[in-house]
């Protein structure tokens, strides 16, 4: 949890806070189930979740879940003792069929991993009686996946910050759509943040090379990731406005 003392927390949580207030994430009575992948970004976002949650007027419950799909670097043990230290109810979902892929070695690319982590995110939710999902995609995640997509599709495709899943069972939330990476890391390394890396960040790809890119840009003009966040939020909200429901089952896809 975040204290009232450091820094880089309180400006973590007045961000997550502004985003969840803007878009209307969480409401009064949700369970709210975040997605910790063992790295820096969901990890933070629980600590600023579980700030908010003793802080906002409305009551919601929140617990954690981590899909192992056989890529971690390292152990979890890390973060179990941390979530038992938090109090955090956390369930750990071995998904099989990834498992059986690297057990193959059959040759597979991102998106099949994508739908069987997402296939296995909905059924540890439903299990764990939550009706909101939480990921920690970053401003970083979101300016590159309108970078990515114009570039790699010719299509305008923002990453939403609010959808419903397919179903319609589930609202899926991005609360940290306006802290940046570097925000995150500073406060990760600095409050000592149990992080166990997937090997899948470690690859080369379209993603490595517009982050590049992007990085590229920020350090001429700081305001590069911001506008292409806020370029994106208004193109999603003009989209939402339309109430097409083949774009939010688009929407309810991307990047889980």
């Amino acid at each position: 949890m975040m204290t009232h003392n450091h820094p880089l927390g309180r400006r973590i949580v007045r961000l997550v806070g502004k985003a969840i207030a803007e878009h209307k994430m969480i409401r009064a009575g949700d369970r709210v189930a975040i997605g910790l992948s063992g790295g820096k970004d969901s990890t933070t976002l629980l600590h600023a979740l579980l700030t908010l949650k003793q802080r906002a007027p409305i009551a919601f419950e929140l617990q954690a879940f981590t899909v192992e799909q056989g890529k971690f670097l390292g152990s979890l043990a890390g973060l179990k003792d941390h979530l038992s230290k938090l109090g955090v109810p956390w369930r750990l979902w071995e998904d099989r069929p990834s498992l059986n892929l690297l057990r193959d070695a059959v040759e597979h690319g991102c998106d099949l991993c994508s739908r069987y982590r997402r296939r296995a995110v909905y059924q540890l939710a439903q299990e764990m009686g939550a009706n909101v999902i939480a990921f920690g995609h970053t401003a970083d995640d979101f300016a590159e996946a309108m970078l990515r997509n114009l570039v790699f599709t010719g299509v305008v495709k923002p990453l939403p910050p609010v959808a419903v899943s397919s179903g319609k069972d589930f609202r899926l939330i991005r609360p940290l759509l306006y802290v940046d990476e570097e925000t995150i890391r500073a406060y990760s390394q600095s409050s000592f943040l149990p992080i166990t890396p997937c090997a899948c960040s470690l690859r080369e790809g379209a993603r490595s090379k517009i982050r590049g890119f992007l990085e590229s840009l920020v350090a001429d003009n700081p305001h590069v990731r911001s506008n292409l966040v806020s370029a994106g939020v208004q193109v999603w909200k003009e989209r939402r406005a339309l109430g097409s429901e083949m774009a939010a089952a688009e929407e309810a896809a991307q990047e889980i």
